[in-house]
């Protein structure tokens, strides 16, 4: 039986630690929430928006955002979202804003039979809304080609697999200086940031279309093996 149908006919399991009663339990909620925060990789690729992030990929985050796009439990999509939601209002303040979700794979897409981001995208965006906050959901960004898959792979290996990835599908007419219209500065959205490739390529192909593209939001930031810690400028 699918994960997804479990959750319903069986008493959930926290997703993060395994005990039963719920999809995440208040301590590992309060871990996957953690601490909205400017996370920026060290080193990072040129043209990488400032990153803000919930938390560190490591323990009941790691262990959820994997349940949530690996494992079909696609009801954890609530509780990550609430963490990106936190962190979205952490990092512009209360203003109006765009969020642009980084699109998966079609590879990636068929095997996990869902979007994650954009999942999570249009429900952080929801519960934005809900708080009174002028959000708006922009799903214009497409991948022009396919890519490797990127486990495995450094940073600068990253980097070249995801050139020139991303290209924008629709966007308004006109001037854009840092803004889109009155829908406020863009914020690109994915559920991780790892070397910072993804985020970078995707910002690029949104400045070429004439958008300023200041942010990036993450449910949680890698802290990458034998360098130093990501800069934490929160």
């Amino acid at each position: 039986m699918p994960t997804a149908l479990l959750d319903l006919v069986l008493p959930p399991r926290c997703a993060g630690c395994g005990v039963p009663g719920a999809l995440v339990c208040h301590r590992c909620a309060a871990e996957l929430h953690g601490r909205p925060a400017c996370r920026m990789p060290v080193p990072f690729p040129p043209g990488l928006p400032e990153c803000w992030s919930a938390a560190d990929y490591t323990g009941a985050a790691r262990r959820a955002i994997i349940a949530y796009k690996e494992r079909g439990r696609t009801a954890l999509a609530h509780p990550l979202a609430g963490a990106l939601a936190l962190t979205v209002a952490a990092a512009v303040g209360g203003r109006s804003v765009t969020l642009v979700p980084v699109p998966s794979a079609r590879p990636a897409l068929r095997r996990r039979g869902h979007d994650p981001v954009t999942r999570l995208t249009a429900l952080a965006a929801g519960y934005l809304r809900a708080a009174g906050w002028p959000v708006t959901v922009a799903k214009i960004l497409a991948q022009r080609r396919r890519v490797a898959d990127q486990a495995g792979l450094s940073s600068l290996q990253r980097a070249e697999n995801l050139s020139l990835a991303f290209r924008v599908t629709a966007a308004r007419k006109g001037p854009l200086p840092g803004s889109w219209g009155d829908a406020g500065p863009i914020v690109l959205v994915d559920d991780i940031v790892t070397t910072g490739a993804t985020l970078a390529e995707a910002a690029r192909a949104l400045r070429e279309a004439g958008m300023a593209v200041p942010l990036a939001a993450t449910i949680a930031a890698t802290r990458r093996r034998g360098q130093s810690p990501y800069r934490d400028g929160g």
